[in-house]
């Protein structure tokens, strides 16, 4: 009869353990005791970063000059009030219309025009998956329609670069300004991301068969120019997540000065009347945080008061209502025996 191995070699086995630490949460760690001291201390200590941080936003915030205009209904001629959908579909009315706008403070160069339409829900689903964006990025890939649920095929047939609903439905009014009977230029040029201009839209992509149908969305592209310099597009096609947005149209690279008077001439071509929405010009100066918002500034004032609040609120209950770390008489059970 052979002897069983000693229980010394069972454990020494090469065999692999059945668990780890890992799985049975046998790891080393570290717990912080959170002491009156260290509650307080932190939220003075987040108090006293936020709120600074907060009114530096805010002032920067309102250093910002904007000049805002609403043109949809004062772009309607008197007698199409009651009818606007019949005033923007009607090709044979001039849809042309001028305001005099006056600076209300200095704007230092460059001055950012932005279009702002509300009401538009670029982030619908269906919109916002209605492109190809293989098609954008390479001309190999230009029968590649299959995601365009429309407009990605003519009716010939024949495909549509660039297809979908968010190209096809591309902002069309036009701007220009004037200043003392001179024209004051807008400057086109790098409005886009350089990120989407050099990775998502193709410089050997050309427009094919684009608003060719009965049915017009919006603004036509120059067939001879590829997409990736066709920034007005590439910055329509960066969908809004919310209903009212603004996009950039082009910068002003001139100084203006308080109380300057300058006339825009507005070409109103976009149809927002079919669901009650809205547009607005908007020229904007800018400053390290951007544009005007006060929602940042406010959001860290608010923070950092709520904080500050709670740390002067533990500061008087640790005053005036102390009791020893740990102290078991506030268990439950020993709490049901009193």
């Amino acid at each position: 009869m052979t002897d069983s191995p000693p229980l010394k070699e069972k454990i020494n086995s090469r065999r692999p353990k059945q668990y780890s630490v890992f799985s049975q949460q046998e790891l080393p760690a570290f717990k912080l005791i959170l002491t009156p001291g260290s509650v307080i201390a932190s939220f003075l200590l987040l108090g006293i970063i936020f709120i600074p941080i907060g009114l530096t936003s805010l002032v920067a915030s309102e250093k910002v000059v904007e000049v805002v205009y609403r043109y949809d209904l004062d772009c309607v001629p008197s007698n199409y009030t009651n009818n606007k959908v019949g005033f923007i579909q009607n090709p044979q009315i001039d849809k042309t219309c001028h305001k005099k706008l006056t600076i209300p403070k200095d704007m230092k160069s460059p001055i950012f025009v932005y279009y702002e339409i509300r009401g538009f829900y670029q982030n619908h689903r269906r919109y916002v998956t209605s492109k190809s964006e293989k098609q954008l990025m390479k001309k190999s890939y230009e029968s590649e329609t299959e995601s365009c649920s429309h407009e990605g095929n003519t009716s010939n047939n024949a495909t549509i670069v660039p297809c979908g609903l968010i190209a096809w439905s591309l902002f069309n009014d036009t701007y220009g300004f004037t200043i003392e009977d001179k024209p004051l230029p807008i400057n086109k040029k790098n409005i886009a991301w350089q990120s989407d201009t050099k990775n998502k839209f193709g410089s050997d992509v050309y427009p094919q068969n684009f608003q060719s149908g009965s049915l017009v969305g919006g603004a036509k592209l120059n067939s001879t120019i590829p997409l990736s310099e066709q920034e007005d597009l590439i910055v329509w096609m960066r969908t809004a997540a919310m209903p009212h947005f603004r996009k950039l149209y082009g910068k002003i690279e001139q100084d203006l000065k308080a109380k300057d008077v300058i006339t825009s001439e507005i070409q109103n071509n976009y149809n927002i009347y079919g669901f009650d929405g809205q547009k607005k010009l908007v020229l904007s100066t800018a400053t390290w945080i951007g544009g005007k918002n006060i929602f940042l500034a406010v959001a860290y004032i608010l923070i950092g008061g709520i904080c500050l609040l709670l740390g002067i609120v533990f500061i008087l209950l640790y005053m005036y209502m102390p009791r020893p770390l740990g102290d078991p008489s506030y268990l439950t059970w020993n709490q049901n025996q009193k």
